[in-house]
């Protein structure tokens, strides 16, 4: 097969009309439809719209000093109606961030400004620079493994490294399965290759998705890719190793029947990691010269 006639279905774009479709469809929920929704459909739904309603035009308005309509906030009021009537936690970090717009949407209106400086980031010192880029330069991919168990702790500090990464819409449908080689030994097949002490498989809960179904299908395979970069750069800044992994068709079945996961979570890749026994020579890259293809 040539190139040219290559279709790589995940980049498809769909129709503006199947587009216009599922937003008329979003856009003429009622409260009582919002609370009959299954709970990680209704959480999905709610991220997508707020961000898409409130949060981006908050923020423009707060940098611009421009008044704020307190219509842009209507959506949002009937999200955090719903999510009273069903009585989900205020405790949620996506309530206190809808209470928090709310109230920023309030003070806008009235000429008010916001106060974001307690969201001001961690100064970005010469040496955490240079800390990035070692990370991000030094990592590589190693296949030999010390006898060593790696904690809990540090997995839970890698795995929430994957889900600080972009995700498009903000639906957050990332999710994972940790496995670990002495608890099932022999899960993990590559050819020859003994796997990693500790295998972290990433996945999407496709109900995310199927809740905001206007959103670019090319979405699911960046919010991937972005969440496991991250997993991969954790994994090196915290003195562990690791090496990125794909599935075959016949593993990933395997996989999935032994997860015994539900239809609706979709297994997409994995790392193996632990404490590396082996310090390979880092693949050479392409050199920027050769990478931009052009400059405007």
């Amino acid at each position: 097969m040539s190139v040219k006639d290559f279709h790589d279905t995940a980049m498809d774009y769909q129709s503006m009309d199947d587009i216009k479709e599922a937003a008329q469809y979003i856009n003429s929920l009622t409260l009582d439809d919002l609370v009959k929704l299954d709970e990680t459909e209704f959480r999905a739904r709610a991220r997508e719209r707020v961000h898409h309603t409130l949060e981006q035009q908050l923020y423009r308005a707060a940098f611009d000093k421009k008044p704020f309509n307190i219509k842009q906030a209507e959506i949002t009021k009937l999200y955090v109606d719903a999510w009273n009537k069903r009585g989900l936690s205020h405790s949620l970090p996506e309530y206190k961030q809808y209470e928090f717009l709310l109230e920023s949407a309030e003070k806008l209106s009235k000429g008010e400004e916001i106060d974001l400086t307690p969201f001001t980031p961690k100064p970005i010192t010469p040496e955490l620079t240079d800390n990035f880029f070692t990370v991000v330069n030094e990592r590589r991919s190693v296949r030999a493994w010390e006898d060593k168990d790696v904690p809990d702790e540090l997995i839970d500090k890698i795995l929430n490294a994957g889900l600080a990464a972009p995700h498009g819409c903000n639906v957050q449908a990332t999710r994972f399965v940790v496995v670990k080689e002495k608890t099932t030994p022999g899960l993990f097949k590559l050819g020859n290759i003994p796997g990693g002490p500790v295998h972290i498989v990433l996945c999407q809960d496709m109900r995310c998705y199927e809740a905001n179904n206007f959103t670019p299908f090319r979405n699911r395979l960046l919010d991937a890719g972005a969440a496991m970069e991250n997993v991969a750069l954790a994994v090196h800044a915290v003195g562990l190793a690791g090496v990125w992994l794909t599935f075959r068709e016949v593993l990933h079945d395997e996989l999935k029947k032994a997860f015994d996961l539900p239809d609706y979570i979709r297994l997409v890749t994995y790392i193996d990691i632990g404490y590396g026994a082996q310090t390979p020579m880092p693949t050479p890259k392409l050199d920027v010269s050769e990478a931009v293809l052009k400059r405007l």
